[in-house]
């Protein structure tokens, strides 16, 4: 027992000099010491639970700079989307590093786990398939209960084998770690998220069951500059990870989701636009991300300032389905325009089913999976109400619904394009609760090419007052 004991202490001291060593590196490769990076989540502070306002709980702080606050940024940026970002205003968001001499971008990454056994796993791939790992900056919320796997444990020990990722660069990721019983939802998961989040230039989100290509840093960097838009964030439902090598990390396929399919799903209060599966095919827009209407929970990747003037809303527990519009549709009205990636650089595990046959289960990464619905009997009728509020504040709400306005500010829509500007463009009717069919044949080279002629000429967005396409709907109704 003694010298198990001792074996045990030499673990940890050995797992502290690593972790000495990389911080020592990574200044050597001049690791945005000047520039403050990486800048953990430290500071925190006591909100209430959005499922149970009684109860109080410790939370990272939202990020501003230095002799700054919150309300002062926000305001410094837009002033909450009253107004388009300048692009100096844009700038002042963004730290970047020297690696080699070479100046880099920084990169946010969080990710919002919900008792995954892959956690570890897509963590250990972040930064094993980087070209500059030390650019990253990994946030994960990782809600779990006693006997869990806890979210950045590596394979083995530090000590074993200190050449794994999660020991390399433990530095450069952090957990917050909740009890999974206090779990809500993605919704409230990927806000804690994005309080964690801390000037980086870009914010990326992807979930816990991922799995990267060789070099995604760069790749998608380079994506996110070619479509040549300071506002720009791509995104897309992930295809499955069967259309990746493991071994190489290559893509096993030249083609890629698009987002253009949409429609209003359940009933009542809870009725809500979801986007449904999408299709998949070769991009027929070259060297450039194609335009398209929606956003995707599972992969964004656009310039940092997105986080802080589109996070995610504090007070919508229980909210599964509807969290991609409330984003996309907040984003549209600070300016913000969405993209699918011309090249798959991430790919998601997604659940197999017991019927669809044990070899293709064999073939992939495996995964336990759990859901938040687990918590609903503890919470009521907060989806009803969550719903209510997210409908409310995009202006898809029924006519005359009461729902909480708490926070409105922050978390409400900006005044740069109408809710409306969005409805009449891609064809969807709040009020009849209607979807025009056939807007994925507009998405594509036609939707881009037709409304990227309107990039306003500083880069700042596309300028939607400058089109006057119709999907269909209001022309039907006249």
């Amino acid at each position: 027992e003694g010298m198990e004991e001792e074996e045990e202490e030499n673990e940890e001291e050995r797992e502290e000099d690593i972790e000495i060593e990389d911080e020592e590196e990574n200044r050597e490769r001049g690791g945005g010491v000047s520039y403050g990076f990486p800048h953990p989540a430290t500071e925190l502070e006591t909100i209430p639970h959005p499922g149970n306002p009684e109860m109080e709980i410790e939370v990272p702080s939202f990020w501003s700079p230095p002799g700054m606050d919150l309300d002062e940024l926000r305001k410094s940026m837009g002033n909450y989307g009253k107004f388009l970002m300048t692009p100096e205003e844009a700038a002042s968001i963004g730290s970047k590093i020297d690696i080699h001499r070479e100046e880099h971008e920084t990169i946010y990454l969080s990710i919002a786990s919900y008792r995954d056994s892959d956690c570890s796993n897509t963590m250990e791939d972040v930064f094993s398939t980087a070209a500059h790992p030390t650019r990253i900056r990994l946030a994960v919320v990782d809600q779990r209960t006693e006997g869990d796997p806890k979210c950045g444990t590596p394979a083995v020990s530090c000590y074993r084998d200190p050449d794994q990722a999660l020991c390399k660069y433990k530095h450069l990721f952090e957990v917050f770690e909740m009890e999974a019983s206090l779990g809500v939802g993605p919704v409230f998961a990927r806000h804690l998220a994005h309080r964690m989040y801390r000037g980086e230039y870009f914010a990326m989100q992807c979930d816990a069951h991922s799995r990267f290509v060789k070099d995604w840093d760069v790749d998608l960097v380079d994506q996110w500059k070619s479509a040549g838009n300071e506002m720009a964030v791509l995104s897309t439902y992930l295809s499955d990870v069967e259309s990746i090598d493991l071994k190489t990390h290559r893509s096993k396929t030249h083609t890629r989701p698009i987002m253009c399919q949409s429609d209003f799903e359940d009933e009542g209060n809870e009725k809500h636009l979801r986007h449904g599966q999408q299709p998949e095919m070769e991009p027929d827009i070259k060297g450039s991300p194609t335009l398209q209407p929606f956003w995707a929970a599972g992969f964004s990747f656009g310039r940092g300032h997105f986080v802080v003037n589109i996070p995610y809303d504090q007070y919508l527990p229980m909210i599964f389905q509807g969290e991609e519009i409330s984003i996309g549709l907040r984003g549209f009205t600070y300016g913000y325009d969405f993209y699918a990636p011309e090249r798959s650089a991430v790919f998601h595990i997604y659940q197999i089913h017991s019927d669809e046959g044990s070899k293709k289960k064999k073939d992939r990464p495996q995964r336990t999976v759990k859901l938040f619905w687990e918590n609903g009997a503890r919470y009521g009728d907060a989806p009803t109400k969550s719903m209510m509020r997210l409908n409310g504040i995009i202006h898809m709400g029924k006519e005359g619904a009461k729902f909480n306005k708490t926070e409105m500010k922050r978390y409400g829509i900006g005044k740069v394009r109408k809710p409306e500007k969005f409805f009449e463009v891609f064809g969807i009717d709040p009020k009849r609760e209607k979807v025009e069919k056939g807007l994925c044949n507009f998405v594509g080279r036609k939707m881009h090419n037709e409304f990227t002629a309107y990039l306003r000429d500083d880069g700042m967005g596309i300028d939607y007052s400058q089109i006057d396409h119709e999907h269909k709907f209001k022309k039907r109704m006249r």
